[in-house]
């Protein structure tokens, strides 16, 4: 029985083994273990990367959203519209900022926020919109940018997932105000632990979280404000450097998996294949069919050694953590019917033409024999 991971991130190592040693050993020799020369460097580049004007580091994706919505003045009491079809990240950063997630549902082929329902949602209290990039699509954001600049509110890109997206020719994560980014191992762009970046037009904004992420402090032991830890470490950022100069091509070579799985899979009734938006340059983070044979599909596949995944069984405003909303099942039809429905098949960089065939087949096979 052949095996193919969902994730293979010791094929990318080895392929860049040489430059990552050689990197850490520079970070190790100079002892720059927080921030320092490394993540300057590296927030150069990202920044050049996404056509942006700054980039700063972070801990994590997580610090990225939480820091950028309080340095844009969101707080106790304000409102931030998202999804609930999103890793809660998204939402804990709104909750940890004092403010409250009020959720609109995505749309049917993008599985991004309906740009239709936004206007609904919006209350005196709203002060910003957050946007997901899912799967590494990005949101229809000429819609939301116009509805929330009519509005006067804040956009900040949820682009975790989309490391190099494009939107109309346009970098995911520099349209609204600020876009925040993970480089969770498994991203299309993956740190060797936990890290994280915001990216911004807007200098001011900029130099807050800077200040913010390092104790409230411009200088050393000179706190202006009340800060946090949520510094990047230099040896990510040595990573990320030697990472990010293969981005382009690793996206690439995602992209070609895409086409020849939708290929291959095309005339199968029973799954809906993802679709790319005609103003949208996806970089399939992950490669997300629908089937209302979820559970069935995925136990066949992994007894053919086919390793996927679910994102996510649970939409967020059903989850435990926010079930105090009272918010009932029905309420967001869309993103409630995909999280029985999504599943992730293999997919990063490396995926052989062979490895795909192989999926298609056993898939194939269990939906004709069933």
């Amino acid at each position: 029985m052949k095996r193919v991971p969902f994730l293979d991130l010791s094929a990318q190592y080895a392929a860049i083994r040489e430059e990552i040693s050689s990197s850490l050993q520079e970070v190790f020799e100079s002892v720059s273990f927080v921030g320092g020369p490394f993540v300057e460097s590296f927030e150069k580049d990202f920044a050049i990367f996404c056509g942006c004007g700054n980039a700063i580091g972070t801990s994590n994706g997580t610090s990225a959203l939480w820091m950028t919505l309080l340095s844009l003045g969101i707080g106790q009491g304000d409102e931030v519209i998202t999804v609930p079809n999103t890793f809660i990240a998204t939402a804990e950063a709104i909750t940890f900022s004092g403010a409250r997630p009020v959720f609109v549902d995505a749309e049917e082929r993008s599985h991004t926020m309906n740009p239709v329902l936004l206007e609904k949602a919006i209350t005196p209290k709203t002060k910003a919109v957050i946007p997901v990039h899912l799967f590494g699509q990005p949101a229809d954001m000429d819609p939301i940018m116009e509805i929330a600049r009519r509005h006067g509110l804040l956009v900040v890109e949820d682009a975790c997932q989309a490391h190099g997206a494009q939107y109309k020719g346009k970098s995911a994560g520099t349209i609204g105000d600020a876009g925040c980014f993970s480089f969770y191992p498994g991203k299309n762009l993956g740190a060797y632990g936990e890290a994280g970046a915001v990216v911004t037009n807007n200098p001011d904004l900029a130099e807050k979280i800077k200040i913010l992420r390092d104790h409230g402090q411009s200088r050393k032991y000179y706190h202006q404000v009340v800060g946090w830890n949520g510094r990047m470490d230099g040896l990510q950022g040595a990573v990320l450097s030697v990472k990010l100069k293969y981005l382009p091509a690793w996206n690439e070579a995602r992209r070609k998996n895409a086409v020849l799985y939708s290929s291959l899979l095309s005339d199968v009734e029973e799954i809906t294949l993802p679709s790319e938006m005609d103003y949208a340059r996806h970089v399939y983070h992950l490669y997300v069919i629908r089937t209302p044979r979820r559970n069935d599909l995925k136990s066949y596949l992994a007894d053919s050694g086919i390793e996927c995944g679910i994102h996510y069984p649970v939409p967020v405003h059903l989850q435990q953590a926010y079930r105090h909303f009272g918010i009932v099942k029905g309420t967001f039809p869309v993103a409630e019917k995909c999280s029985e429905e999504f599943l992730s098949l293999p997919m990063y960089p490396e995926l052989t033409g062979e490895q795909i065939g192989y999926v298609a087949t056993e898939l194939r096979k269990k939906l004709r024999l069933s």
